[in-house]
Parts: C-alpha cells; structure tokens; sequence
C-alpha cells in the first residue's frame, strides 16, 4: 500500500465516511490596483520590527550531516529588546516555487495579482460560521498564499473529505475517501501525517482532484510564525542579536521523491546567502557592499528560560546541537557581569554538549574553551555521538544523558543540596525524555529513594522553576 493504492482487508472495507465539511465562503476575486504587499500588514497582535542581518556564518563544515548557520540582526534603530534565554519570532513566507505550483494546479496563475473578497455564504450550514483573521480583505491571491495560509501544514481529515467531492476519478476518490474514514485510520496516520504530506503532495498524487479556492481558505491553517532561542547577550552584543539554526531538509516520498527545505530555514538560507561568511572572524561590514537583507521579527511574550535571579546559584546546562543556543547567551551574559562585579559571587556553571562529530559540527567550539579557560563556563562536557574511538580509548560517551550519569553525584549534589537549576534545551521527542529519565534515575540512587519518590522530586524542582526545558518537537 502507499499513498494513492490500498491493500486487502482495507480495500475491500465498507467504509465510516464523515459527513462531508459544511461549506461557509463566498469567494470573489476581482483586479484591483497594483499595490505594494509588505509581509509587516499580515494580521499580528504583536509589535513587528524590520531589521538588518548584520552577519551571517556558516558553523558547521560542508561535509556536517546538518548545515548549521549563525545570523547576527541588527536590533539598534529599534525599541526590541531581550534578556538571555529568551525567543523571538521569524515571520516568514511560504516557499515561491510551491506557491506558483499551487496556483497551477488551480488553474489561478493568471489570477495571481487578482485581490481576494471573502464574505459568509448566506446559505451556509456551519455554525458560527465567521471569516478567517488570518486572511486580510482585499489583498492578492499571491500574497494570501505567501504570506498567510500554512499551505504545508498536514491535512486533516476535514480537507481530505472535502476533497472527496471535487475528484472525478472513481480509485483516487476511493483511495482518499479510506484516508479519512475510520478504517484508515492506520494509513492516514502512515502516509499522510508521518510522511508531513502537504496539500501540494496531495494534489500530485490526485491528479483527478480539482478543489475550488473556497476550500483551501476554509481549510488551511494560519501560516505561524517560527520561533527561535536568541544566542548572545545584549551585554556582549549590544544593539545586536544573534540565533542559530539548521536547514532543515527532508525527502517527501508521497508520490516522487522531492527534497524539501524547511518553510522559515529554507527561507532564511536564501535570504542570508549573499552575506554568508565561512567562519566567524569575518565580518560583513567591508564597505561598498550591497544593502543588507532584512526580516521581520516579533517578540514572544511567553518567556521564563531565564538565569536564576541569585547570580551565586549553581546551573547546569544542557543542550546538544542548535540547543545550546540560549547557554551562549547565558555565558556571554555571566562572562560580563564577572567583569563588572569582580568580587562577585558566582554559582558554578556545568555545560552537556553534544554533536555528531568534533571535527564537523562542534558548535562555537571556540567560544566554549575561552569560557572555560576565563573560569566562566567551570565544567564543559562534550559527548561525540558519530565518532569512534581512537586507539586504545575507550568507547566515548555518545549522547549528553550518558555524560550526566557520568557525573551524576556532582549532579545530585547541585541539585538537591545545594539549590541549583538545570535547563534543558532541544530536542523534545528523544533527547529531553532522556535527559529526564537519566535525572529520576540519578537522584533515585544517589538520595537512596525509590522511582516514584525521585519523580515527585523532580517535579517539586519544576514548580521551584529550578528544571526548566525549552523544547520543540
């Protein structure tokens, strides 16, 4: 079976099909004036600021298995302002290329300047039936489809119903009628949700199925904006603001094999490219250059990641990959008030790295050993979970959780005696699981207490905000 053919007993199934999703907008597309679209007049309740990458740098070697880069904004002719640990949004647009396939495959491209009106059908039988906020009146189908709808977002099972009805050819209407009854269940949840299958995937693998505008702005989510931690500190950095990430790119395998590039990293990749350095030591500013690019950023409000208010508290860190963004933060931060407060009294701070390989992807490699040799960072742990062991060496320690059992008395004894907070940042699925795991364990044997017994002490700790996670799935 796959995406577009079933097997026995499936295929053969009779089928529970929901009731086909009420219709409730009116859509008219009419010409209307050339106007400038800037991305700032998408609907937000949040400041928006337009800035300047001042920077951009490529962490990782070309032959990483992630391509991780560094961009640097230009924050200084704004009121934007953040503390260590916090995050910050990047409203970014759909990917061109998809945007122009979509508008094909509706037969709209010559439409695409038209401004889309939207109004209630009078006749509908949708209750509490309203307008979608996230799709300004009277803008262009072109900008609507880039900057409003997640036009890669998984289909539900709604939009897979109301496909049903504009499909004219008999198997592929009853190959998506199975993908949203309860039969299908199993498939949907394989070759739809696991495989992140968009709308476009859909409309290939259907080429039968002709939906009308109306459905896709009934249907497709908000395009949301991305979240990133910001790595410096406007101690060390002032007027400017740092964060990393990974391009993200994964194969889409629903009908033919198509690379696929992150919606923001992919985005920002191409923006930053014609100002991407290969190391850090340089910098942009090399006079006669081209104007900078620039991106829209918002603050997030929700933000608590941040280094205990009693600067003596020991903490511990841990974040493998692109997690250590904040940790960059809070160094730069720390290494700033030891020099301000020379008879400061500074907590100890631990940092658990890791990456795949030292030599390729070891992330501000560089800035970590001056931290530890300043005394600012005390105790660096790096684990290598790609690379073997050398000689006569013992097996290295592969994954951050590996490196805390190692030292897991120190651990329990920074935690539990004397007030210190850990942060986890990173991957949610795998890592931060086991990070958690290793910490029941830990403080299981070292306060000599039964699993249920560390469990609630490891929650009493979350209550403290003494263990916090900043984590993304």
């Amino acid at each position: 079976s796959s995406l577009t053919r079933s097997e026995p007993p499936l295929s053969q199934a009779a089928l529970s099909i929901p009731a086909a999703p009420p219709e409730y907008l009116h859509v008219r597309l009419q010409e209307c004036p050339g106007q400038e679209e800037s991305q700032a007049s998408v609907t937000s309740v949040d400041p928006i600021f337009q800035v300047p990458i001042s920077k951009a740098v490529q962490l990782t070697t070309n032959d990483a298995v992630k391509t991780t880069l560094l961009v640097e904004l230009d924050i200084s002719k704004t009121d934007f302002s953040y503390q260590p640990g916090d995050a910050f949004n990047v409203i970014c647009p759909n990917s061109d290329s998809e945007v122009q396939n979509l508008l094909q495959r509706l037969q709209l491209t010559d439409r695409r300047e038209h401004c889309v009106h939207l109004k209630i059908k009078e006749d509908t039988k949708k209750k509490g039936a309203a307008l979608p906020p996230h799709i300004p009146d009277g803008r262009s189908l072109q900008f609507i489809l880039t900057w409003c709808l997640e036009i890669r977002a998984v289909p539900k099972k709604a939009l897979l119903r109301a496909l049903v009805d504009h499909t004219s050819d008999g198997q592929e209407k009853r190959r998506l009628q199975e993908l949203c009854s309860r039969e299908g269940a199993a498939d949907y949840n394989r070759f739809v949700r696991d495989e992140r299958a968009g709308l476009l995937d859909l409309l290939l693998a259907f080429p039968s199925c002709r939906p009308p505008l109306r459905l896709l702005l009934e249907h497709l989510p908000k395009l949301q904006p991305r979240p990133y931690s910001c790595a410096s500190s406007n101690l060390s950095h002032p007027g400017k603001l740092r964060f990393i990430f990974n391009i993200v790119e994964f194969l889409s395998h629903t009908t033919k094999e198509v690379l696929r590039k992150g919606v923001c990293t992919g985005w920002l990749a191409a923006v930053v490219a014609p100002v991407l350095r290969p190391d850090m030591r340089v910098s942009r500013a090399e006079g006669g250059k081209a104007p900078a690019p620039e991106i829209s950023i918002s603050p997030r409000t929700t933000n608590f990641f941040h280094l205990p208010s009693d600067s003596s508290a020991p903490v511990i860190m841990v974040g493998p990959g692109t997690g250590i963004a904040p940790f960059i933060g809070f160094l730069q931060h720390r290494e700033k008030l030891q020099e301000q407060h020379p008879d400061g009294h500074f907590g100890a701070m631990w940092l658990f790295f890791g990456c795949r390989h030292k030599d390729r992807d070891y992330l501000f490699r560089e800035e970590l050993r001056r931290f530890h040799q300043r005394g600012v960072l005390t105790h660096l742990k790096v684990s290598f979970s790609r690379d073997a062991p050398v000689g006569e060496e013992e097996a290295p320690v592969k994954y951050v959780q590996d490196n805390i059992r190692l030292h897991s008395e120190q651990v329990a004894r920074l935690l539990l005696h004397e007030r210190g907070c850990i942060y986890v940042c990173g991957d949610a699925k795998n890592m931060a699981k086991d990070v958690s795991d290793t910490l029941v364990e830990i403080i299981s044997k070292q306060a000599g207490v039964e699993k249920l017994e560390a469990l609630k002490m490891l929650a009493t700790l979350k209550e403290e905000k003494r263990y916090l996670q900043d984590i993304w799935s």
